[in-house]
């Protein structure tokens, strides 16, 4: 009895013995119960040469420094908490009853405004009104022309959520809505939220909803340090890059910011160079308000990237001209015009080509993106 007694023992203590390790074995090889929705960033390769023409190198990704949780998850009790981004819509297709419009292999896209002597939009040209130049040769022929002010929106809305913002914040935000609401037009444009300050935090993915757009701006909290460059490249790489070949969309980033970055992995001329790529118009709005410090090498900063890409930078004298400059953003998206056009000696050499459109009317003043990347074979 005692040794029937002795050899059940022996046999339950092998079997849990078992059973311990085989449980040890399977959680660790199980995926985490809540899959990490963290922004996949870039490293900085080496600089490049400060010409134009030097070729890119896509460089390993790196993870933001504080990933956010997945949609269903509810926020948590960090300092700054990390928002769920909202769900998506598919922003391949910014309205369904509208066909997709692909460019031709060797055509360039070039969208512009147009202004008079007293700065206001000038909508009525026609395609003889105006001439171009690629590469210093003259563009011969334009394969197509047309207002683009019926054309759908994808809009990438850029805020800048470091400390050295926290006082003006919440005004901020609440323009950044207001021109949302303005501008996105239900089943027609879309539109997603980026904030950043150390890490990069997608709290809307594209939508054409209003409300959901206001969510993930409202839930934004300033935090620390600044990745300005970095959330520029993710938005046009990531989020508009994939449209870049179509021209049934325009493109355009509106960035809200004081200017200022410590802690980005890429180059100011990589960010902008990835929204040449993705055909991106950025808009920045600075928020260096008068007497906030050492403002002008800031929003020189702010005035190169717009500039370069054929955008416009806004500089309010305080907070509450936040709201006029989202309008004047919104005015220029709706007074464009796009024309394409094949270049005489096109090749696919991934260089760099200038380009200049001019009106010809005395007094007008053409905005547009200085040059573009051709594509590699």
């Amino acid at each position: 009895m005692d040794r029937s007694r002795n050899t059940c023992i022996v046999v339950v203590v092998v079997w849990v013995s078992v059973l311990t390790g085989r449980s040890a074995a399977q959680g660790g090889n199980d995926l985490p119960s809540a899959p990490s929705a963290v922004i996949q960033q870039e490293k900085a390769p080496r600089a490049p040469a400060s010409t134009p023409q030097a070729k890119p190198t896509d460089p390993a990704p790196v993870e933001t420094s504080r990933p956010a949780p997945k949609p269903d998850m509810q926020q948590g009790n960090d300092e700054k908490a990390s928002a769920a981004p909202g769900p998506a819509d598919n922003p391949e297709t910014p309205n369904e009853g509208r066909p997709l419009i692909k460019k031709q292999v060797n055509e360039v896209s070039v969208v512009f405004t147009v202004t008079d002597k007293h700065n206001r939009y000038v909508k009525d040209l026609k395609e003889t009104d105006f001439k171009g130049v690629d590469d210093e040769k003259p563009i011969e022929r334009m394969s197509s022309f047309r207002r683009e002010s019926d054309l759908p929106l994808q809009v990438g809305l850029l805020i800048d959520a470091s400390g050295s913002i926290r006082e003006r914040f919440k005004f901020e935000q609440e323009s950044a809505i207001e021109f949302l609401n303005e501008t996105i037009r239900p089943r027609f444009d879309k539109a997603f939220v980026l904030g950043f300050d150390s890490s990069l935090e997608l709290t809307q993915d594209f939508t054409d909803s209003t409300e959901r757009l206001s969510k993930g701006i409202r839930s934004l909290r300033p935090g620390n340090a600044t990745r300005l460059y970095d959330a520029l490249y993710y938005a046009c790489r990531e989020k508009l890059l994939q449209s870049a070949q179509s021209d049934s969309v325009r493109r355009a980033i509106v960035l809200v910011s004081d200017g200022d970055d410590n802690e980005s992995h890429v180059t100011r001329e990589e960010a902008i160079e990835m929204a040449l790529r993705a055909d991106v118009i950025i808009y920045t709005i600075s928020t260096n308000y008068s007497g906030s410090g050492n403002t002008d090498k800031y929003d020189k900063i702010l005035e190169r990237i717009a500039d370069a890409t054929g955008g416009r930078t806004f500089r309010p004298f305080q907070p509450q001209d936040v709201a006029n400059a989202f309008a004047q953003i919104q005015d220029d998206l709706r007074s464009q015009y796009a024309l394409s056009y094949r270049p005489a000696d096109f090749t696919h050499d991934g260089r760099y080509r200038t380009i200049e459109i001019m009106a010809d009317h005395k007094g007008m003043k053409v905005r547009s993106r200085h040059g573009y990347y051709a594509p590699a074979e």
